[in-house]
């Protein structure tokens, strides 16, 4: 019975959880205030993160968050390598994709893990 992939979304200030799976920092710029050893990455994927470009566009104004999704999901379709990389980690169980914004609703892992769960061919 095919399924949709795993993935959670979690702040990077939030303590690691045991089902996390495999830890994924998705921001281009490390969080301020916290160490390696706290994050508890399985990888840091700089190259999924949205463009400086378009993060200083956005500057997490919901007011520009539907042209934000649009342009990032153009910048997802013009980098399979890095989506294919995730998408590899999303094949083996659950990952859960870390950020940095206080913005819990308005965020490139909001937008990735809904991105990745249209483009990933349903486990069974």
């Amino acid at each position: 019975m095919p399924h949709q992939p795993d993935i959670c979304i979690r702040r990077v200030y939030e303590a690691a959880q045991p089902d996390d799976g495999a830890r994924v920092l998705v921001d281009r710029l490390w969080p301020r205030g916290i160490s390696k050893e706290r994050a508890a990455l399985t990888l840091w994927l700089k190259d999924i993160a949205p463009s400086t470009a378009l993060r200083q566009w956005f500057a997490h104004d919901p007011a520009k968050w539907e042209g934000f999704c649009q342009r990032y999901t153009a910048e997802l379709n013009a980098n399979p390598q890095a989506v294919h990389q995730l998408a590899d980690l999303a094949r083996k169980g659950r990952i859960t994709l870390l950020f940095g914004a206080r913005d819990v609703a308005h965020n490139e892992a909001v937008v990735l893990a809904a991105y990745m769960a249209a483009h990933l061919p349903h486990r069974t």
